[in-house]
């Protein structure tokens, strides 16, 4: 054993023992702020104080139980297994196209494409008060009721609709008993 004036690693044994005064400064706080009682109320030595709490109960765990854990596995009791609900979080696009107020693509200008001007609608005209137009397949009776009445100013009193061999849509339009159709036919410019 080396005696008390021998030199360890560069400096004494008197010099290794003392502390520097760094070290010592946070003593000093603690001593500067003591209570009548004599207890340390810094904020810093609570502080401490819990960790080394913390560092204690933790090495005292590994001791009791060991580094290795065994996890309590989940115990099923019935045979189907259902995936657990994950988070969904609300939606938060890049493109904000969705909030734009969509079109509408079937208006009144789309739905009725023309009037048919042959002689069997000629003849609707005269005796049924019938008008034929050319709808848009789309288009269903009372998108194309409203749209008549739109364009024409004209009360309708029902309307029939025919899918056609060339792929098209054709509506007769039954106008009331006190409209002339041939008066509304002219104006429209059918006849």
């Amino acid at each position: 054993m080396p005696s008390k004036g021998s030199k360890k690693g560069g400096k004494t044994q008197a010099q290794v023992a003392k502390p520097d005064k760094k070290s010592t400064r946070w003593l000093k706080k603690y001593n500067e702020n003591k209570t009548k009682d004599g207890l340390k109320t810094t904020v810093l030595a609570r502080r401490i104080a819990r960790r080394n709490m913390r560092v204690a109960l933790k090495a005292k765990g590994a001791i009791n139980i060991g580094h290795h854990l065994h996890h309590r596995r989940k115990v099923y009791t019935k045979p189907r297994f259902r995936r657990p609900k994950t988070l969904t979080l609300p939606r938060n696009p890049k493109d904000r196209s969705f909030l734009i107020p969509k079109r509408n693509k079937l208006d009144a200008f789309k739905i009725i494409k023309r009037p048919v001007t042959t002689e069997p609608a000629m003849k609707k005209i005269e005796d049924n008060d019938t008008l034929v137009f050319i709808v848009d397949r789309k288009a269903n009776k009372p998108a194309i009721k409203a749209a008549v009445q739109e364009l024409y100013n004209i009360k309708v009193a029902r309307v029939n609709t025919l899918n056609t061999p060339r792929n098209e849509k054709k509506a007769y339009i039954k106008l009331p008993r006190d409209v002339d159709a041939i008066d509304v036919a002219n104006k429209i410019g059918i006849v």
